[in-house]
């Protein structure tokens, strides 16, 4: 990943991990940065409630955006 994930990033996750019942396509929130390229990600449902919070490694996630991005 080129750019690092900032705290408050939604994010998907790019792979299943049925060891914490979390799958691939699952939104969640970057609450914590925990080493370089590690970060601590809340997974919540539609009424805000939290139902998983995972440490994972920037190459299981993907930031996603909601505005358009200018190509460099």
């Amino acid at each position: 990943m080129n750019n690092p994930l900032t705290l408050l990033d939604v994010v998907a996750l790019t792979e299943n991990l049925p060891e914490y019942g979390l799958h691939r396509g699952q939104v969640g929130t970057v609450v914590e940065i925990l080493a370089p390229n590690v970060y601590e990600v809340e997974f919540s449902d539609d009424e805000g409630q939290a139902y998983a919070m995972q440490a994972l490694s920037a190459d299981q996630l993907m930031v996603l955006h909601y505005h358009f991005l200018k190509a460099a």
